[in-house]
């Protein structure tokens, strides 16, 4: 039982009268036994059928710690497939686990608005050098000065080996043993909760790893209808796909209730394959929609894909899923782009001003056009979605990770450009998203890595890493995905003191992350608050933004050359609050002047201000009736 009424029902669940429940789904046996192989109630006892392939019995005796498997009619051991903690790894044995007997004191957490969501992305085994969620937690104060309101997780269900992006996980309710297992994640989120962040967590829905998945020999987890780029889809829409949706909607449910995440990031979307009249992912938005509902807490579903689908965030009664906000993949390639000048693999569709232009517009830049990558059309309108609805970065696992040689934004651009960045990113009428690093300019790559077992998968995923990569430049080859020395490589050192360029860029994120609590201008989405021009021929990108008596001015330069451009202000005395070419942060100076004197209403009367090349220029300003700057 878990907390809000919404159940998990499959796997071990200790009762509080005492003893274990067992129960699976296992419709290809005839017959399932539970072997308890540790605790006061050692041995094998057979599971009473319930009809539908599912199999359950109370264990007397059982309870937190012991280990166990489960055995079906071929004669064959198993671990189970909800098994929420694998201590010894995947092939192995699982283990029982009582929740209740964690103590949580995250006394009146009720999680944030999506609004207030400013995420910092970490994975757990390379974000220090224990790799575990223990250490996470003595930089948790770092992240909060630092601007961050909410943590994601990469994912963390139970891999093979202890190296692994997570994406291969095979135990989906088990976290990784290495990391720390279900203990060390509650005191991680608890820990979290206690210095006011949100906690996301990474899960994949549209796939399984290819080792230690035994899913097969259980039921048809399967489908043969659809494929994925990493291997068989999952069964949600035919014959007996029932108990599979209930698997991921179960799944759902334990993260958010037992250990209390804050919000889920739905890993490649457009992978899920369900064409059921309510498929999964409206599922899941009606499930976390009531259970928001019953415990009064704040809970979001994220969507990670890259089709431009606005339908993901719509509304039921605009044919869409519901879910909260998505991924912007189009702002990253249009901003990466324009500043490193790349254009092989998907970046051969970006690389024009006009392109980042509209990204700040509309989030998305395709929203129908030719792609020339994809061959076709793609992508559909934002149809005004408030700018909170989408989730944006300069940097993440995706785009870094799947570079051929792992490298991060700070390897080849120039400070000037990485300020530039990081304020393109953090000033957006967007949710921020920022890769552990980022934010004083890690230089050490995060390369994709694994820790299989089997020689054969280990030669097909080297294979198939040097075919996919599509970005970047690598001198030499490729870091081999198994070696361990490529995992070592991706370790960053986020205790280190910060001196020089890094601790500059530091100050800079700290910044921009002060002027969006201060400036309450920097704080709506609505598109009707906001306007958005530009001059391409100069490549200045001007954003404003307004909210009650406040208005933000932001001028963004991605010119090569010092520019003259003209300002068009209504009344007031506007005061520049940030200018990336200042001194402090290493530039040449500062050319825009410190106050700029608002001219008519209608914004007729024109100033004329310099700006450095790529750098950025804040101006803010308290207005009076209905002025908004406009203009």
């Amino acid at each position: 039982m878990v907390a809000g009424g919404w159940r998990v029902e499959l796997g071990a669940t200790v009762l509080k009268e005492g003893g274990t429940q067992f129960r699976v789904w296992a419709p290809k046996s005839k017959t399932v036994n539970v072997l308890i192989l540790s605790g006061k109630a050692t041995g094998t006892v057979a599971m009473q059928p319930e009809g539908k392939g599912y199999y359950s019995i109370t264990v007397p005796g059982v309870a937190d710690g012991d280990r166990y498997l489960y055995q079906l009619e071929s004669g064959n051991t198993f671990p189970d497939p909800v098994s929420r903690f694998q201590p010894d790894g995947v092939h192995e044995a699982s283990q029982v686990v009582d929740p209740e007997q964690f103590l949580w004191t995250e006394e009146g957490w009720r999680g944030i608005p999506l609004e207030q969501y400013r995420i910092y992305e970490i994975h757990v085994g390379t974000f220090t050098r224990e790799g575990t969620f223990e250490a996470v937690i003595q930089h948790l104060d770092y992240l909060v000065d630092l601007g961050i309101t909410a943590v994601e997780l990469m994912p963390v269900s139970q891999c093979p080996g202890k190296r692994n992006w997570g994406y291969d996980g095979v135990y989906h309710f088990a976290p990784q043993s290495n990391y720390g297992g279900p203990e060390g994640l509650r005191r991680l989120v608890n820990a979290c909760h206690r210095k006011g962040l949100a906690v996301v967590l990474d899960v994949v829905y549209n796939h399984f790893g290819p080792e230690g998945c035994y899913l097969d020999d259980f039921g048809p987890y399967f489908t043969s209808k659809y494929r994925t780029p990493w291997g068989r889809a999952m069964n949600l829409d035919d014959a007996d796909s029932d108990p599979v949706l209930e698997y991921f909607l179960s799944n759902a449910a334990y993260w958010l209730t037992e250990f209390r995440f804050d919000a889920l990031r739905l890993d490649a979307v457009d992978w899920i394959f369900d064409q059921t009249p309510k498929p999964l992912l409206r599922r899941l938005a009606d499930e976390i929609r009531q259970h928001r509902e019953r415990l009064g807490r704040d809970f979001c579903l994220f969507a990670e894909n890259d089709t431009n689908d606005v339908r993901l965030i719509n509304s039921p009664e605009k044919c869409g899923f519901g879910l909260d906000a998505q991924w912007c993949d189009n702002f990253h390639h249009a901003l990466r782009s324009l500043l490193t000048n790349e254009i092989t693999g998907y970046y051969e569709d970006f690389g024009q001003f006009s392109q980042l232009q509209k990204a700040f517009q509309e989030a998305f830049v395709y929203t129908g056009e030719y792609s020339r990558y994809r061959r076709r059309r793609h992508g559909g309108p934002t149809e005004n979605h408030p700018g909170s609805q989408f989730v944006v970065f300069s940097q993440n696992h995706d785009q870094v990770g799947n570079r051929k040689c792992g490298d991060r934004l700070s390897a080849t651009l120039p400070l000037n450009q990485l300020l530039l960045a990081a304020a393109s990113v953090i000033l957006s009428p967007y949710l921020p998203l920022l890769f552990m690093g980022e934010e004083y300019g890690e230089r050490a790559p995060f390369h994709y890595f694994i820790d299989h077992t089997d020689p054969e998968l280990v030669e097909l995923v080297r294979k198939g890493k040097h075919e996919e990569h599509a970005s970047g430049v690598c001198e030499g080859d490729i870091p081999d995905p198994a070696a361990e020395s490529t995992f070592e490589e991706s370790i960053i050192d986020v205790a280190s003191p910060k001196e020089g360029e890094q601790a500059v860029i530091l100050a800079f994120y700290k910044k921009l992350f002060a002027l969006r609590t201060t400036l309450p201008a920097l704080q709506v989405f609505q598109r009707d608050a906001m306007a958005i021009s530009g001059l391409p021929e100069q490549k200045i990108l001007f954003l404003r933004r307004w909210s009650g008596g406040n208005a933000v001015l932001c001028l963004f330069s991605f010119s090569n050359i010092q520019q003259e451009v003209p300002l068009a202000l209504p009344p007031g005395s506007w005061e520049r609050v940030l200018d990336s070419s200042g001194q402090q942060w290493r530039g040449p100076g500062e050319e825009a002047p410190e106050r700029v004197e608002g001219g008519e209403a209608d914004g007729s009367q024109r100033t004329m201000i310099r700006i450095n090349p790529f750098s950025v220029v804040v101006y803010s300003t308290n207005l009076s009736g209905g002025d908004h700057g406009a203009s």
